[in-house]
């Protein structure tokens, strides 16, 4: 008997349809879903080059997804938190380290605009034309951070200063990474200065289980660097900052107060979980459709009932996550176009419910891996490259799922919260505790 084609996860008409997103947001959705193929062929150089070869990194430039969160005013779309989350995930779906770089883009985004104007304009006049992120980070929020000194002018950055975790590095304009200043003698604080390709090198370092074409790297400075005083931003005036973004650039991505400008990187983070689960689950539906059993008397694995099972409860499991992150996403530009503010609660239930999403992706992932068998353990096949990015993006400091259920569980059990809100980035409170060097950019 014919049996008719079911539709891969990735092709549009989603069952969980939004009022929310653009038309801009739906053509840039669309034309990285027309390049999942180019991406997923791609995916395996990714992981030796350590970064995202180059005819990924085109596709995802001419789709326009690295400018989907740069303000309009520089030529960008500043799109809503549904937007990000459906171009994240559709990205994701060809390639986990191809979602992540485009999470990376986005989530840096608004952190740079914290800077002073002055900076922000200069930096942003490059992006239209740069073939990637134009910003990204590096030990921004860390406990261990670098040092530098004031200096006539600006900061000076000590030589043999080393930054981790530099998602984005080798394709990134600009860096901004995480300095602790000493202002009085035994007297710091915390800052955020951003250095330009050339200022800093890219260690050799980011070797890694999964999510290799991340280009994570360590970035160092070998010799002192001289940063200029409208390069350096306070970093415990940041929430400020961000909270006043939508005073000055428009569209709903900066609608929000500060709290969902980052709930919105949460959000990323686990669509790109999301998208490498629905690229998982087309791979599994293609290759049993091909693949006989080794041990059963069918003549496909599309046959074997255990197989049909899990292709039951994982299809179920990846719809439940996406119809939670989409919900939540909406939510997000609900209260961004009724200009509502998220409370400190609010920020932590949120998060938790974007990372209990990310981990049902996750799980799913298993266990379509463990009904395929040991076809999946061949560096040729996808789903194995998908399993081991998941977990390394499952293990992100900021979106772990104990730590995240701790957080949430405070407030719901009526106990002392950790921070005020903000609770994704430590950094920023321990910063607030030390003295200012700069105040908050107007």
């Amino acid at each position: 008997m014919h049996m008719k084609e079911a539709p891969a996860m990735s092709e549009p008409g989603s069952i969980h349809e939004s009022p929310f997103t653009t038309p801009e947001g739906r053509r840039i959705r669309d034309a990285v879903r027309a390049a999942v193929p180019l991406i997923r062929e791609n995916a395996p150089e990714g992981e030796k080059i350590g970064c995202l070869p180059s005819p990924t990194l085109d596709a995802l430039h001419k789709a326009g997804a690295f400018q989907a969160s740069v303000p309009k005013e520089f030529g960008g779309y500043a799109l809503g938190a549904r937007d990000l989350a459906e171009i994240v995930s559709a990205a994701a779906s060809g390639d986990g380290s191809a979602g992540w770089t485009t999470m990376i883009a986005s989530g840096f985004t608004r952190v740079m605009l914290t800077f002073p104007q002055e900076t922000v304009t200069e930096v942003y006049a490059r992006a239209p034309q740069w073939p990637g992120p134009v910003v990204a980070s590096a030990s921004l929020f860390s406990e261990r951070i670098q040092k530098a000194r004031p200096v006539p002018g600006g900061y000076l950055i000590e030589a043999g200063n080393k930054w981790g975790f530099g998602s984005g590095s080798k394709h990134a304009a600009y860096l901004v990474v995480g300095i602790e200043v000493e202002i009085a003698p035994g007297t710091t604080t915390r800052a955020m200065a951003l250095l330009e390709k050339g200022q800093y090198e890219i260690v050799d370092d980011w070797h890694v289980m999964g999510l290799s074409g991340s280009s994570s790297n360590s970035v160092t400075t070998p010799a002192e660097v001289f940063v200029p005083e409208r390069r350096v931003a306070d970093l415990a005036g940041m929430p400020g900052r961000l909270d006043g973004l939508h005073q000055r650039y428009a569209g709903l991505g900066f609608a929000l107060d500060a709290r969902g400008l980052m709930l919105i990187v949460a959000m990323e983070t686990m669509a790109v979980v999301l998208g490498m689960a629905k690229g998982a689950f087309d791979c599994f539906v293609d290759q049993s459709r091909r693949k006989k059993p080794f041990n059963l008397p069918y003549d496909t694995l599309a046959a074997t009932p255990s197989v049909q099972v899990v292709a039951g409860k994982t299809r179920a499991m990846i719809n439940a996550a996406e119809s939670l992150l989409f919900g939540r996403a909406d939510h997000i530009d609900r209260k961004a176009r009724d200009g509502q503010p998220f409370t400190a609660a609010e920020e932590s239930e949120i998060t938790m419910d974007f990372v209990h999403a990310g981990n049902v992706c996750g799980a799913a992932i298993d266990a379509i891996q463990i009904a395929l068998g040991s076809s999946t353990v061949s560096l040729r096949n996808p789903i194995q490259r998908i399993a081991r990015d998941a977990r390394v993006a499952l293990t992100h400091g900021s979106t772990r799922l104990d730590p995240a259920a701790e957080i949430s569980g405070r407030h719901l059990m009526g106990q002392t919260p950790f921070t005020d809100g903000m609770a994704a980035v430590p950094g920023v409170a321990k910063a607030a505790e030390a003295p200012r060097i700069v105040e908050p950019v107007a």
